[in-house]
């Protein structure tokens, strides 16, 4: 099966406008938990990993921990396993319009929106 030129640039097209569209509400994520962070708290989002955004905490402008990873690709996010992977299993969807608004709203600096519900 041969692609057109047309077919290949749509394709790219849509997969350009999920990537930035997951990267705008991984930012929206940041902003509502700083919200409900203490004083000296922040979060910022990273796109260092190949297949993970990775938000991260900060405490008094220190790198503290990972709060949570966000999957590139599908927007899936997930509770940290370690510094370096993410936990078995996928909390929310950024992507739905249910999970991301339920996870907005209920965001905490602590991470307790991430265990299973």
């Amino acid at each position: 099966m041969t692609v057109t030129m047309e077919q290949y640039s749509a394709q790219k097209d849509a997969e350009n406008t999920i990537y930035l569209n997951i990267v705008k509400y991984g930012l929206m994520l940041c902003d509502a938990l700083q919200q409900d962070a203490p004083d000296g708290y922040s979060y910022e989002l990273e796109s260092s990993g190949r297949k993970y955004h990775k938000v991260f905490m900060y405490i008094d402008g220190v790198r503290n921990s990972i709060h949570c990873f966000i999957d590139k690709k599908t927007g899936d996010v997930y509770k940290p396993a370690s510094v370096k992977a993410p936990a078995k299993g996928v909390r929310f969807k950024l992507l739905l319009i249910n999970d991301r608004e339920w996870m907005l709203e209920n965001c905490d600096w602590a991470g307790g929106y991430l265990y299973m519900r």
